[in-house]
């Protein structure tokens, strides 16, 4: 088995992927935006979300966004939000910390030191990985290609501050166009890149 990884995002126009979901998402430097993306419902890029979250089997995130998924969806296995909460709560976490958390929701483990090798094992055990939000832990694997799939749905909003995927200071590099874009009625368009395994800018 080869499989991929994925990492999946939220942007503003100006690349800010900070608390897409909420106030609480992550205040990070006083970023006052939190939620930014509640007011695009869209349900052409909903399903699209969805396709992407019925077929991983393994999630692969950074400390915060584990907390925040752990506090979450263990209790939304039913209702509205059903069919995320069964798939999250099913398939295996694997968590990129520095410190000791204490990971009680099923299925979930920390990766190891040497996180490069680490992720790199996972395509042997899983054939759909995907990163989600994680924004600090995503920017590592941007800057070390160690993911395959990139896939970011922009929408029609200048935030000024906060996260960015590719924040000042990224390691130049290209990435190939995998499909065409898709958009919404919203204007929220979905992009989905592979990386360019050159090195150099323009080849």
């Amino acid at each position: 088995m080869t499989g991929r990884i994925y990492i999946d995002l939220f942007t503003s126009l100006d690349g800010v992927a900070q608390a897409p979901g909420g106030p609480e998402e992550d205040p990070t430097g006083g970023f006052p935006y939190g939620g930014w993306q509640a007011p695009f419902p869209d349900e052409r890029i909903g399903a699209a979300i969805m396709q992407g979250i019925e077929e991983l089997d393994a999630l692969l995130l950074g400390r915060r966004t584990y907390d925040i998924f752990a506090g979450y969806w263990p209790q939304h296995t039913d209702g509205p939000d059903g069919a995320i909460g069964r798939k999250f709560d099913a398939v295996p976490k694997y968590v990129a910390s520095r410190g000791t958390p204490s990971l009680d929701w099923q299925g979930s483990s920390q990766l190891g030191a040497d996180v490069a090798a680490e992720v790199r094992a996972l395509r042997d055990r899983h054939e759909s990985v995907h990163v989600i939000g994680s924004v600090d832990f995503a920017q590592t694997l941007l800057k070390e290609q160690l993911f395959d799939v990139l896939t970011l749905w922009v929408y029609p909003v200048v935030l000024g501050q906060g996260k960015k995927v590719f924040p000042d200071g990224a390691a130049p590099g290209n990435l190939t166009l995998l499909e065409p874009a898709q958009s919404g009625p919203l204007g929220v368009v979905q992009l989905r890149y592979g990386p360019v395994r050159t090195g150099t800018v323009g080849d």
